[in-house]
């Protein structure tokens, strides 16, 4: 038979870097270093005459070429994933109806493309999905799962940590133009800076920075408000009326475009963890089940 398959193994790779957009990031996740990474692209981009990333110095993205064969590959090799599992007799059968009530930031920004994989695995399984940013009472409305954002009370709810995500200060160039970069936490007293209210306690969510190993929260104090929709914020900063803080996974491809322009970078670094809450039931249901393996065992960069 042809060997004109002998490169899925540089394949797999670069679905891994086209995921996270990042060489040492998929150095980490494949447990090798950088430079094996960057070779292995190299090789697979000569040998189809494409190249797959722009490289700056600060950022890798997607050419065109490299998005659709992104695309192409990575529905080819579910549909390997789903053959082998077909031929090893696993039962696929699972049905049943899952409620889940997500934050608006994971709800428009990670929840998609994590659904279409599941699916592709679970077809017989329904998802009702609320996204909001209100804490609802998971037993009492019903619901079988919640993924929520920051630190978590005590409760008698089990909770598995799902992602710790980074955060981002963040301006339009147009802006920055009129109204300079501030290079300090200081500068931003005189600055326009666009808070949000925490629908649960009415308060304004504090900055997270990090000077050093020393954690900073700073209350944007001359704002503009947002209240119920945190992703307002970003919309706002986007067209120019200021400063925001908000995930990279949200701003990461606005600041590609150059739409967004990230700020005093020597105090970023800080994460906030996002994580699955559910009732522990003895009988709970196997499509629930499966969601919560899945979730739990999946990378969600």
């Amino acid at each position: 038979m042809s060997r004109q398959f002998d490169h899925l193994a540089d394949v797999e790779v670069f679905l891994i870097v086209a995921e996270k957009l990042s060489i040492s990031a998929a150095a980490i996740y494949l447990s090798t270093t950088p430079s094996v990474i960057s070779r292995t692209i190299t090789r697979l981009e000569k040998k189809l005459g494409i190249q797959f990333f722009r490289r700056t110095t600060r950022h890798l993205s997607l050419t065109e070429a490299g998005q659709l064969y992104y695309e192409k590959m990575q529905h080819a090799f579910q549909l390997i994933d789903h053959a082998e599992r077909v031929i090893q007799g696993e039962q696929l059968q699972i049905s049943g109806k899952i409620k889940l009530s997500v934050p608006t930031t994971y709800g428009h920004y990670r929840l998609p493309a994590l659904l279409q994989k599941f699916l592709f695995q679970y077809p017989d399984i329904q998802i009702e999905i609320s996204i909001s940013n209100r804490n609802v009472d998971l037993i009492a409305e019903g619901f079988d799962l919640a993924i929520r954002q920051g630190q978590l009370p005590n409760s008698t709810l089990v909770a598995r940590p799902l992602e710790l995500a980074p955060l981002q200060l963040i301006a339009s160039p147009d802006y920055l133009k009129r109204m300079g970069v501030p290079k300090t936490v200081e500068d931003l007293n005189h600055h326009q800076c666009i808070a949000f209210e925490l629908p649960s306690t009415g308060k304004v969510t504090p900055w997270f920075l990090k000077n050093g190993n020393n954690e900073i929260q700073w209350i944007p104090s001359n704002h503009i408000l947002v209240k119920e929709d945190i992703l307002g914020v970003v919309s706002l900063a986007e067209n120019g009326l200021g400063i925001c803080q908000s995930y990279e996974f949200i701003v990461n491809e606005k600041i590609r475009q150059g739409k967004l322009q990230p700020l005093l970078e020597p105090y970023a670094g800080h994460t906030r963890p996002f994580s699955l809450l559910y009732a522990q039931h003895k009988h709970m249901s196997s499509a629930t089940r499966a969601f919560i393996d899945f979730l739990c065992s999946t990378d969600h960069k």
